[in-house]
């Protein structure tokens, strides 16, 4: 049977120490909460009775079992206090000779039988252990902030860890109403060591002006549905504490240069820029310590911007470091012709249509364009059935769509939107034809998702009037377009592209003309990273995913979005990133390799990291 933890003790009441006595003190556990000073236990104990408060306040938490838990902690300054404890955990920062002296002093002061924990989220257990007499009886538990929410918990076991002390941890987590996922003693973890590498190729893009702060966030949270954007993340972690952890996870990790923190961050922490905790960070914030981002230097502008039959308020950030975009005046735009017949060009139309655009479709046969006109009406259908559409408004924008197999009927449109196949010898060939055939003006869109845009857009004589707007799957649905510019487009273009896309209702992000764009190219090298550590045996698909989603509020874990999107597909956009950035991180993983040419590509083929034909 596992052993009753009766009483436990927690070294360090900062926000995570804090939120780790209310999880035990929640769940009826005697707790001793320990600081160096009198001044750190006050600052302890008001994180506590604040987070209980607000608990209250929100009618989480009943007052009498407010006071129930606040009679369970007992507040002692020094780790003397701890003598009699069933288990220790500390939360103090993260330096290594700090924790080595608490787990020295702590080997000292507890009964042989107490287990010692540490709350560590980048160093070694294994070194911490070794500065005790007891090193099989210390392990890692780490929480995820904040502890009384989050319901991840890495239970980290080193190579002499007792089997009866990880058994022991793991059923306590269960006892905490916990998850947790028991792993061996590596850098970052699973979910840091997953999470930190996407945070700093996002800083990354920022450094190199490649993408606006507000654009990079916006792209990830509309694209991946992820709660936060990596740059608002790494501004609550704190930027001192991403920095430690980013370094530690370099030295630790074999430098795997992904891990090596870019230099705007130590720039950033030297000048005191750490984030919500010192008032700035990425963003600006009302005070220290508050959630509220107030205007700074690098808020976008807001400017009215004359677009379809009405005037829409759009934020005219420049994107990919063109400020002269901020100033440039979108064209009017009345009539759209969508060229393809695919899945994403009909989504694209029904888009347009339904915003009030004229639309013009144009495939390659009368076949095509019933076979479109038919998934539109049905889509449009469903709409009407799910009370999201009104039948008028479905029979008006079934009225708007115009349909040909001709390229010609393109000559008096506003807008040319590209959904062909993915191949960039027939979108070049389709250009240059677009090229001959629309007025002067025109902005000439691609919907590529990996392919240059300025390879298309060479293919005109007009590549200033080029740019990419790439939608997601499914377009009606997805709040998000990627705006690509060459650098050969011209602001007048990104802003016209820029403003449709206000238009339609969806939020438009300004990227530079890069393999992945920004989606794509923060998304799959977290995923190919995810399927390295399945293939190094670190941990099992299944609590990789729970890791991504319980620790990091991941709508999906990695395996399950990968075999979603396609194993193929997946393949296909790393091995364009690696072949543009040459950075030996991004290169494919094998595994991945090997399981689409075995045939196993997901859902779509029945199997790929998990088996969909028994389900």
């Amino acid at each position: 049977m596992a052993r009753d933890f009766t009483s436990v003790g927690v070294v360090g009441l900062g926000t995570m120490g804090a939120g780790i006595v209310e999880v035990f003190a929640r769940n009826g556990v005697d707790v001793v909460a320990v600081e160096v000073s009198a001044d750190g236990l006050e600052r302890g104990r008001a994180i506590l009775t604040g987070s209980t408060d607000r608990a209250v306040a929100k009618g989480k938490l009943a007052e009498a079992d407010r006071d129930a838990l606040l009679s369970r902690v007992r507040f002692e300054v020094g780790l003397d206090a701890l003598h009699s404890v069933d288990l220790v955990i500390e939360a103090v920062p993260e330096h290594l000779n700090l924790k080595q002296r608490i787990f020295a002093e702590l080997d000292r002061v507890c009964k042989p039988e107490a287990i010692l924990a540490t709350n560590t989220s980048s160093l070694s257990v294994t070194e911490i252990s070794v500065a005790t007499t007891r090193p099989n009886q210390v392990i890692g538990i780490h929480f995820f902030n904040p502890a009384p929410v989050m319901k991840l918990v890495e239970v980290v076991r080193t190579v002499v860890t007792s089997t009866d002390v990880v058994a022991d941890v793991e059923a306590l987590c269960k006892r905490l109403g916990k998850v947790d996922v028991t792993i061996s003693d590596r850098a970052g973890f699973i979910a840091n060591a997953l999470l930190f590498g996407y945070l700093n190729h996002a800083v990354g893009m920022f450094e190199s002006h490649y993408a606006t702060r507000e654009d990079i966030d916006a792209a990830m949270k509309l694209g991946c549905g992820l709660p936060m954007g990596p740059l608002a993340l790494m501004d609550l972690i704190g930027l001192d504490t991403a920095y430690e952890i980013l370094d530690t996870m370099y030295r630790r990790g074999g430098r795997d240069r992904r891990h090596a923190p870019v230099p705007l961050i130590k720039q950033m922490v030297t000048a005191g820029l750490l984030g919500r905790k010192s008032g700035r960070g990425f963003y600006t914030y009302e005070r220290p310590g508050s959630p509220v981002v107030v205007p700074d230097e690098r808020t976008p502008v807001a400017t009215q911007a004359a677009v379809g039959d009405g005037t829409r308020t759009i934020d005219a950030t420049g994107g990919a470091g063109s400020a002269s975009s901020e100033l440039a005046s979108p064209a009017a735009v009345t009539k759209i012709g969508i060229v393809g017949s695919g899945t994403m060009a009909t989504g694209i139309i029904e888009v347009f249509a339904k915003a009030g655009y004229e639309v013009v479709s144009v495939t390659r046969g009368a076949e095509k364009s019933a076979r479109v006109f038919e998934a539109v009406k049905t889509s449009l259908n469903k709409g009407v059935v799910r009370g999201k559409l009104s039948e008028a408004d479905r029979d008006a924008a079934l009225g708007r769509i115009n349909w040909s197999a001709t390229l010609e009927h393109l000559a008096d449109v506003d807008l040319v939107v590209e959904a062909v196949v993915e191949e960039l010898s027939v979108k070049k060939a389709l250009f240059a034809s677009l090229d001959e055939i629309c007025k002067p003006g025109v902005v000439l869109a691609t919907t590529t998702s990996s392919l240059p845009v300025i390879d298309v857009a060479m293919a005109t004589q007009r590549p200033a009037d080029v740019v990419g707007l790439h939608f997601f799957n499914p377009a009606p649905l997805m709040p998000l377009v990627e705006v690509v510019e060459t650098i050969r487009t011209s602001a007048e273009t990104t802003a016209t592209a820029r403003a449709v896309c206000a238009a339609l209702g969806k939020t438009g992000v300004v990227c530079g003309d890069r393999s992945g764009f920004i989606v794509n190219a923060l998304l799959f090298p977290y995923l190919n990273d995810a399927v390295k550590m399945l293939e190094a045996s670190y941990s099992t698909a299944d609590d990789i995913d729970h890791a991504m989603k319980l620790g990091c509020g991941y709508p999906m874990g990695p395996f399950e979005l990968l075999d979603v999107v396609g194993l193929d597909v997946a393949l296909a956009i790393q091995r364009e990133l690696y072949l543009e950035l040459r950075e030996p991180g991004f290169a494919p993983a094998p595994l991945l390799e090997h399981l689409v040419t075995a045939g196993y590509l997901g859902r779509k083929s029945g199997r790929g990291f998990r088996d969909h034909t028994r389900r």
